[in-house]
């Protein structure tokens, strides 16, 4: 198992800082839809298990996905993303960047989520939820941002946080810990997953192989490597 926790954090057990969930807001990137990345703090989450498919709500009880096509689902059910990489971001743009501003429903601390196995089940609060796939950034994304090249730059930094899936429905607040249960030993990442999302044909041989993606994903995987 590689090291989950940030070497900067190493006296911290991993942990949730901010829990958000999405005001609805016109979709930042053109669409007549609205749109749930406009995300703000809460005291708490209540997780549960969508149905499968893109459309059947996302994992959280009372959030908004405004992009039913591409989100929501039981491999799409929550977000994670950590608040090392939201202070990367700010040094980097030279904007403030609070908790949720990525759209995360979980804004974490002491964990590196690309380095993450996939199907990596943990328990936070009293749910207990599985690392699924990685983000692939959209329009919306990049419209919320409003910063120039900005799909491409979030893609090549490679850090794009989790979804994750829920396993057992429960309650999560901030402080609550995400304590590993259980960590599969096909050594698939989380960043080998974004990797292979991008045409890393290498890589997506490794995820094949593995066998480790949820169903849809991993045709996908085999579909890049036919090309």
């Amino acid at each position: 198992m590689p090291p989950l926790w940030h070497a900067g954090y190493d006296c911290l057990m991993a942990h949730v800082l901010s829990c958000n969930k999405a005001i609805p807001r016109t979709d930042p990137g053109g669409t007549a839809r609205v749109s749930g990345m406009h995300k703000v703090p809460v005291d708490s989450l209540e997780l549960f298990t969508p149905g499968p498919n893109y459309g059947d709500g996302p994992g959280v009880v009372g959030d908004t996905v405004g992009d039913t096509k591409h989100h929501g689902g039981a491999q799409k059910a929550v977000y994670a993303f950590a608040r090392e990489e939201l202070d990367w971001w700010e040094g980097e743009l030279g904007m403030l960047l609070v908790d949720g501003s990525f759209g995360e429903n979980l804004t974490t601390s002491g964990i590196v989520w690309e380095e993450a196995i996939v199907n990596q089940r943990f328990r936070v609060g009293t749910a207990e939820v599985e690392v699924s796939v990685s983000r692939t950034p959209c329009r919306t994304f990049a419209g919320w941002m409003g910063v120039p090249g900005w799909i491409k730059r979030f893609s090549a930094r490679g850090r794009t946080g989790s979804y994750l899936r829920v396993v057992v429905p429960g309650v999560v607040h901030p402080g609550d810990e995400l304590v590993v249960l259980h960590t599969p030993d096909h050594g698939m990442t989380m960043g080998d997953v974004f990797a292979g999302a991008l045409g890393d044909k290498k890589v997506a041989e490794r995820l094949v192989a593995a066998h480790c993606l949820p169903d849809m994903y991993h045709q996908r995987m085999v579909n890049l490597l036919r090309k």
